[in-house]
């Protein structure tokens, strides 16, 4: 008999959810842990069991409670979501462990597993370290309007995870049993104990705090580990014409971007002053990370001279330490490193003030420098029979100075194309007044901006008073630079053009950096990345043209050579989804991307892609694995930038272990995607013809809903959360670009984030079903098995039906027709939802025709066994969330009404993990 492998994550859930349970009995008293655990057994009955007596008894209970048990019930349930994603978590952790242990073949998504297919490719490890050398792998954080989980929250289930681990890790005594079962109990109630809420909204500061956490428990540690990893196998598979490879590191592919205090697009808190505290703040932490890791490895590296040999560069540099004791005077490696680590202390205090300190030594001028004084302790001990203690601590300092530097993570700059419209306007009017550069056409633009990124000329005239938005724009270029001199060029590499519809725009941005000196017309040198991001259907379809115009510029060819000739673009998921539905926004990116392949060949430039996808499937996301070796033929050639968004950070990277492996997949995927796809953007023509049919009438339903549909505006302010999420304090960026209602000016986070907590998850798959059945309805049975074949043989195609399956799965009709019912105007919620409802069935009737599954996930079991234990304790939450709306709607005047709805999207943000 096969033991269960699930029986250690049931155990953990039944735990966590029983030490909350004697947290809430200890508490609240004996009647509201009653109250709660008769609403989880009727949960549990309807949602497993199909009883539709208990929902009744359910809906019942929930609709009645009072104001004080509403807020112990949606306490108690999000905070049991939060519980549950821990145990999953740890889960996927303790797995991943025993397949390793057993020996089992490598899993798909790890770094094993792709460079296995790759030696079994006949490819050697000479061929991997050439990818290596020019490859790019880069997740990026984003601040995000609908992050809601506090920092302290985040500590808590941090500090609750550990204590699962160490339980998975070592058999335990029954006196240390005992201690971890009081800690396990002790964590549980600090989180009950610790507000879910925040007081205040969060600034810019806040969120370059949170981000700076993922760093101290994941990246400044698991990012060295996976760069040893790599090396170590490339070591081992390496062969004897190979030998010149040996102990040759890896260059600096994997990165960890952000863009928190550095994206202004719609944010008007980001100014040059915040993105001046997050370069220090991110430094900070840098720097302290090393200094803490040098003191301690000088403690370790205690070998004596009489034992040990050093060389001369080794002994030179613990001849020029600081450290003078007579104690440690024949312990060259130890003084070297105080030394080194002294200097280091010095360089913190150049770049950062504070309190000087003692050490009378030089600054280091660069990571470089100090990256030169490491290696000389590598090679020393190396070469004196000490080559273990080198692959130890001083391996991952050395490697963490090469990745990180001296400012942590680059900060990408982010700006709409309108507002770099009407700074270079102002610059052109007064410098040439009359110029009137907004009245101009595109070519006339073109024209007149390469003439002025010919000239070394500046326009900004010290002595006019320019607008507030000017200044402002000015001021953060210049601080950019300030930047490259102050941390290195690559603590802000990039600036990224929001709306970007001609090359226009691009050539704006170009003029607006050599304002500030970070382009320089007389060396043709660029130093930042110039990005455009193509967001709508349109410009997405005139991407192609727009880079093949850019790049035909004598003016940017001669730019090109300064970054490597290579050139990035933007694609942005979410926008292009709320503009033209789920089917479209996925099929007018794939063809971005073939068409942009095929100009950048042409042109002989290096193309890279970054793709703004978000947490949700409605903004982009869904497995990362899939989605990169679902690219076009010759879309990664090796590097690829994506962001990382909302819940999904937490969800990624809160946890070291999970971390490590998400990095993991990431590489792997893109080694597999460049090294083992093939070059041909397209698949067969077929399936262009169908994919293209399937877009046209998928576009025409979900813009009839959404765009054409009387009302439509209305009934969705009213039956989501969306109007709730503006007076949560969960992010520093408002949630419209505008001051109106219109969709069209509503950000896409809010706009997906609103039916992810409605549970229609409608931006995911709407349109889909009623494309499938015109395609049917023309091509009979001979198109429905070109759609099998489709999803058989192409892998875009089957990421993205495996993508909705996971949205379908996490939708309730039922639960969506409550929040349905708070729309006041009975004909217009009759008017629309019905047509959502028939849309919903028909689509996952499609799915399951096109997969062959008989039911929703039958392809992904462990999503459809966790949705089967969260679930029940997610449906209380919606219940409680859409009575609660109607009270407060009707204008009950209760902070405890608004505080249970903030609750309420809290817990279903976490019981759903990718909701935004």
């Amino acid at each position: 008999m096969h033991p269960d492998k699930d029986q250690a994550l049931r155990d953990d859930i039944r735990l966590l959810g029983r030490l909350l349970g004697d947290t809430v009995r200890a508490r609240e008293g004996e009647a509201v842990y009653e109250l709660i655990e008769r609403i989880r057994r009727d949960s549990i009955r309807f949602r497993r069991d199909a009883d539709h007596g208990a929902r009744a008894e359910l809906e019942f209970a929930l609709d009645r409670l009072s104001r004080d048990d509403t807020l112990h019930v949606v306490r108690a349930f999000s905070y049991f979501s939060h519980l549950a994603n821990l145990a999953e978590d740890q889960h996927h952790i303790r797995r991943s462990r025993a397949h390793l242990i057993a020996g089992s073949a490598p899993r798909e998504g790890s770094l094993a597993h792709a460079m296995n297919r790759a030696f079994d490719a006949g490819l050697d490890a000479a061929a991997l370290a050439g990818f290596f050398a020019t490859a790019q792998v880069v997740p990026v954080l984003t601040a995000h309007p609908t992050e809601v989980q506090r920092k302290s929250i985040l500590n808590c289930q941090t500090a609750i995870a550990r204590l699962l681990d160490q339980r998975d890790r070592m058999v335990l005594t029954p006196e240390e049993r005992r201690e971890s079962d009081d800690a396990l109990r002790r964590g549980v109630l600090t989180l009950w104990q610790t507000r879910m809420l925040r007081p205040a909204k969060l600034t810019v500061i806040d969120e370059v705090t949170n981000g700076l956490g993922y760093h101290d428990t994941t990246f400044l540690r698991e990012v060295p580990r996976l760069y040893a990893n790599i090396e170590d196998r490339l070591a081992d598979h390496l062969t004897e014409r190979d030998q010149h490879l040996a102990g040759q590191e890896l260059p600096a592919f994997l990165q960890v971007g952000s863009w928190i205090g550095g994206d202004r697009d719609g944010n008007p808190f980001v100014t040059a002053a915040m993105l001046e505290q997050a370069l220090a703040m991110q430094c900070a932490r840098v720097l302290d990370y090393y200094l803490d890791e040098l003191e301690i490895l000088a403690s370790q590296l205690s070998l004596a001279s009489l034992l040990v040999p050093a060389s001369d560069e080794l002994t030179a540099l613990a001849d020029a330490s600081p450290d003078r004791s007579p104690h440690r005077s024949d312990e060259p490696y130890r003084r070297a490193v105080v030394g080194i680590r002294a200097r280091l202390a010095v360089t913190r205090h150049a770049l950062l003030g504070g309190q000087p300190p003692a050490a009378q030594v030089d600054a280091y001028p660069s990571p470089e420098a100090l990256t030169v004084d490491l290696g000389i302790v590598h090679r020393s001990l190396i070469a004196n029979g000490s080559a273990d203690l080198a692959r130890g601590r001083l391996r991952h300092i050395r490697r963490a100075v090469s990745v990180f530097g001296f400012h942590l993570a680059p900060i990408d700059l982010r700006q709409n194309s309108d507002v770099h419209e009407r700074v270079v306007a102002e610059l052109l009017e007064v410098a040439q007044p009359g110029t009137r550069y907004g009245k101009l056409n595109e070519e006339q633009r073109i024209s007149l901006l390469v003439a002025e990124l010919a000239s070394a000329r500046p326009l900004h005239s010290p002595h006019y008073t320019y607008s507030d938005e000017t200044t402002s724009e000015l001021a953060i270029f210049r601080m950019a630079r300030e930047a490259h001199r102050r941390y290195g060029p690559a603590a802000v590499p990039n600036a990224i053009i929001s709306k970007t519809d001609g090359v226009s725009d691009m050539l704006e941005l170009a003029v607006l950096l050599k304002e500030a000196g970070l382009l320089d017309p007389r060396s043709n040198t660029l130093a930042v990345n110039v990005i455009p991001l193509f967001e709508t259907i349109a410009d997405l379809q005139a991407s192609g043209p727009v880079m093949d115009r850019l790049l035909s510029l004598p003016t940017w060819k001669r730019l090109l050579p300064s970054r490597d000739r290579t050139q990035e673009v933007m694609l942005g998921y979410s926008d292009s989804n709320k503009d033209g539905g789920f089917l479209t926004s996925g099929w007018e990116l794939y063809k971005a991307e073939i068409a942009l392949v095929e100009v950048f060949r042409r042109h002989d430039v290096r193309l890279r892609l970054f793709h703004g996808r978000g947490g949700s499937v409605g903004r982009g996301g869904g497995p990362s694995y899939q989605a990169i070796l679902a690219q076009p033929g010759g879309a990664v050639q090796g590097q690829i930038r994506l962001t990382e968004q909302g819940e999904v950070i937490g969800a990624k990277y809160g946890n070291p272990e999970v971390g490590r492996r998400n990095l993991e997949v990431l590489v792997a995927a893109t080694l597999e995607a460049t090294l083992l796809s093939g070059d041909e953007p397209a698949p067969r023509a077929d399936f262009l013809e169908a994919m293209d049919e399937l877009s046209e009438a998928a576009f025409r339903a979900y813009r009839a809903l959404v765009y054409e549909t009387d009302g439509f505006e209305q009934y969705f302010r009213e039956s989501t959360i969306v109007d709730e999420i503006a007076q949560l304090n969960i992010g520093s960026r408002p949630a419209a670009r505008k001051k109106t209602f219109a969709i069209e000016d509503l950000r896409a986070i809010p706009w997906v984030f609103s039916w992810s907590q409605c549970r229609l998850m409608l931006p995911g798959w709407f349109g889909f079903g009623a494309a499938i059945d015109a395609y049917l309805e023309r091509h009979g049975a001979a198109g429905l098995e070109r759609l099998r074949a489709m999803h058989r043989d192409w892998p875009f195609f089957a990421t993205l039906l495996s993508n909705m399956d996971m949205v379908l799965a996490k939708s309730d009709i039922g639960i969506a027709s409550r929040y349905a019912g708070l729309v006041r105007d009975a004909a217009l919620r009759d008017a629309i939802f019905p047509r959502i409802r028939a849309e919903h069935e028909a689509t996952v009737a499609a799915l399951l025709k096109i997969t062959g599954q008989r039911e929703l996930l039958d392809a992904n079991p462990l999503l459809k066994r966790s949705i089967r234990n969260r679930f029940p304790y997610l449906d209380p939450l919606n219940h409680v969330q859409v009575e609660l709306l109607r009270r407060h709607r009707d204008g009950a005047d209760d902070e405890r009404i608004r505080r249970g709805i903030h609750l309420s999207i809290n817990g279903i943000a976490a019981g759903l993990r990718n909701s935004g």
